[in-house]
């Protein structure tokens, strides 16, 4: 992927991830209570987690780190040569 997409994809997605985390009452509006993320940790708790999520990748797809991630996950399941 070129530079010039790269990284203003990865700091778009960055960005996204640091606005749930930092509104996420107004997410929590959006989406309303998740029964599963209510039982383990409540679904504010959740939503703050995957913001945090969010905003890595972001800077995984900013530095180019996401390619060497998913080849290394795709290099787990490819047979051994």
């Amino acid at each position: 992927m070129p530079l010039l997409f790269r990284l203003p994809l990865g700091l778009i997605v960055a960005a996204l991830g640091f606005m749930i985390v930092w509104k996420t009452e107004v997410v929590f509006g959006w989406v309303g209570p998740i029964d599963w993320a209510e039982r383990k940790m409540g679904t504010r708790m959740f939503l703050k987690f995957l913001g945090v999520g969010v905003a890595f990748v972001g800077i995984f797809i900013a530095t180019n780190i996401v390619s060497d991630i998913l080849g290394g996950f795709a290099s787990m399941f490819a047979p051994n040569r």
